[in-house]
């Protein structure tokens, strides 16, 4: 378990990510990370949550028939 610390940078408060942590989710400095809540809190994520639903709604690539005339 982590516990970050928020801190003053600035007119700013922010919370500093260890790079261990950083490697963990595999972000680096410029990347987005999403904070979604939860049953019990939230959750940090680099994935954006909007992405799934909207793949979720859309068509099954698989069961699409091809546009390509055989041979």
């Amino acid at each position: 378990m982590n516990a970050l610390k928020p801190t003053r940078i600035g007119n700013s408060v922010s919370v500093i990510v260890p790079k261990e942590l950083l490697a963990q989710l595999k972000v680096d400095k410029g990347d987005w990370l999403h904070v979604t809540d939860a049953p019990d809190g939230i959750t940090l994520t680099p994935y954006d949550p909007t992405v799934d639903a909207q793949l979720a709604t859309g068509r099954d690539p698989a069961t699409r028939s091809s546009s390509i005339a055989s041979p």
